[in-house]
This record gives structure tokens, C-alpha cells and sequence, in this order.
């Protein structure tokens, strides 16, 4: 089993412009042969893919929320590849929904999982580990697996279901990052954010 990194996901999604989970899938499953899972995108996404290929996000808008209270509040960057789309109606209203979810996620330390340091996820595996060592062993791998998911969602960011879910649709930021790149055509990324709070 190929272990998939961050820069393997990002230089798959500079060629492809695909998606950040759709580049991770293709990879894994061509274990980890870059050039295999271009061709393997390709073949899934058809004309989508290559159009995008070698366009950096170098466009994009900056967008805050700042509670009704005035205590919490959130700054976002969120990139694309043309000025067009950087002032799409759609495109600056997605950036402002992912302010207002970061401003309810006071636990929300990253963009990616892919992001999160290998040491950290080994820690909070090795905790988690002792947590269930009194369930049978031949199980124990699946309850930490079950529980580094949860993790994963709680500190990353695309992992995530949006707070609003009823308007959302219960989907993952993620998935609404991906609707949006297929509507709009271009490769849509969340570089960064900070959030601020009173007295933290």
C-alpha cells in the first residue's frame, strides 16, 4: 500500500484539476503512480480533467464573518484560476458560507486531513489505541480507524459537514467545494484562514 502524501494530491490536482478526495481515490487506487492516475482521471472525468492542467489558482477573493455578538470572528482565502470567477456571485457567497462555518468550528485547526503532521496523527492514534485496549483485539483496528475519522472532522476543515446543513443538504465542505469546481469549471481551493476570539 503506497502511502499517498500531500505533495503527490497537490501535484495531481495542478495537473488535473480535479478534485482534492478524487485525486487522493485515484492515487490510492494506482498506488501512488502519479502519471497512472492522471490517465485514471481522465477516463473517469472525461473533458473536465486537463482543462485545468498547469493553471495555477491564482485568483481568488478574501471574504470575513464577524458574529452578531462581535467576539468571533473569521477572515478566508479561497483561490480560482480567472478574475471572472473570482467575482462570481456564487464563488464569493461560497467563500463567505465556509467564514461563517469556520466561526462556529472553534476546533478547526486545518484545510486538509492531508494537512495535519504525521506525529500528530500518530499521538492521537497511540491515545486513542489505549482508549480501547480493553475490546477484543482482533476489532481494536477498526474502532481507532472509526475514531481518527471523527478526529479528522472535528480538526479538518473539507472533512466537515457544513453547520448549516439544512440548506446544505448535510453535505461535507468538501463536496460543496468540488459542486462549485464543476460549476464553475475551475480548480476551487481553500488556501487559508484565521480565526480570532475574544479572549483566545
Amino acid at each position: 500500500m503506497a502511502d499517498i502524501t500531500a505533495t503527490m494530491v497537490k501535484e495531481l490536482r495542478q495537473k488535473t484539476g480535479a478534485g482534492m478526495m478524487e485525486c487522493k481515490n485515484a492515487l490510492t487506487e494506482v498506488e501512488g503512480d502519479v502519471e497512472k492516475a492522471v490517465e485514471l482521471l481522465r477516463v473517469k472525468l472525461g473533458k473536465k480533467v486537463g482543462k485545468l492542467a498547469d493553471r495555477e489558482a491564482a485568483e481568488g477573493t478574501v471574504q470575513s464573518y464577524i458574529h452578531a455578538n462581535g467576539k468571533v470572528g473569521v477572515l478566508v482565502e479561497v483561490d480560482c484560476n480567472t478574475d471572472f470567477v473570482a467575482r462570481n456571485e456564487d464563488f464569493i457567497a461560497f467563500a463567505r458560507e465556509i467564514a461563517m462555518h469556520l466561526a462556529a468550528s472553534p476546533t478547526t485547526k486545518y484545510i486538509s486531513s492531508d494537512d495535519i503532521p504525521q506525529e500528530d496523527k500518530d499521538k492521537e492514534s497511540r491515545v486513542f489505541e489505549q482508549q480501547v485496549a480493553d475490546k477484543p483485539e482482533n476489532i481494536r483496528p477498526k474502532i481507532v480507524e472509526g475514531m481518527l475519522k471523527k478526529w479528522y472532522s472535528e480538526v479538518s476543515l473539507l472533512d466537515q459537514k457544513h453547520v448549516n446543513e439544512d440548506k446544505h443538504e448535510s453535505k461535507t465542505i468538501e463536496q460543496l467545494r468540488a459542486d462549485l469546481s464543476a460549476k464553475t469549471g475551475e480548480n476551487v481551493v481553500i488556501s487559508r484562514f484565521s480565526r480570532f476570539a475574544v479572549g483566545e
